[in-house]
């Protein structure tokens, strides 16, 4: 009998022989992701290690590089954006003479008042704080109180921001006081 046949022969009576063997030779999962992973560390450290050397044999090209990335990420986070426009409140235009309702454009509140002035363009000129500065004199007027306008007044280069109010019912009938032209409706 040859060689070849006697190691046939063994391999048919032993079996379990064949799967032992190819066991041993095939590497783990886990030695594969271990495998991977060092390589990856031996790269990363590699790079690093070239990157530092530069900075040693040649400054300019390192910190142009650094420059570079640092350029890249201000314009990817500033970059961008879009062209939408915020809406702006569209006043309506005001006509001398006609009667609307007092309605602020920013309160939600239906007790909320609309302070009415002596002179356009002083609402931030006063400080009404004090209670005393809130009652009588028809300085506050409650929402939704009819008025008709007696005049306009032009400002900041816009048509009609002021408008002078009558009151037409209320304790406060018959007296004036200017308002903003978006407390009208």
């Amino acid at each position: 009998m040859s060689t070849d046949e006697n190691n046939n022969e063994k391999e048919a009576l032993n079996p379990e022989h064949d799967t032992q063997e190819s066991e041993k030779s095939a590497p783990e999962p886990t030695q594969n992701l271990n495998a991977a992973g060092e390589s990856a560390k031996n790269a990363a450290g590699n790079i690093l290690n070239t990157f530092l050397e530069l900075k040693e044999s040649n400054p300019k090209v390192f910190f142009g590089i650094i420059g570079g990335v640092v350029l890249g990420l201000v314009l990817l986070f500033s970059g961008g954006g879009s062209d939408a426009k915020l809406p702006i409140h569209q006043s309506k235009p005001v006509i001398v003479g006609q009667s609307y309702v007092l309605k602020s454009a920013n309160a939600y509140d239906q007790n909320a008042t609309i302070r009415l002035v002596a002179v356009p363009g002083s609402m931030a000129a006063y400080d009404d704080t004090e209670e005393n500065d809130r009652e009588g004199g028809c300085k506050h007027i409650l929402q939704g109180t009819p008025v008709k306008v007696v005049q306009s007044q032009d400002a900041y280069g816009k048509k009609d921001v002021f408008v002078e109010v009558e009151m037409q019912s209320g304790e406060c009938e018959g007296k004036k006081g200017w308002a903003l032209a978006v407390n009208l409706q």
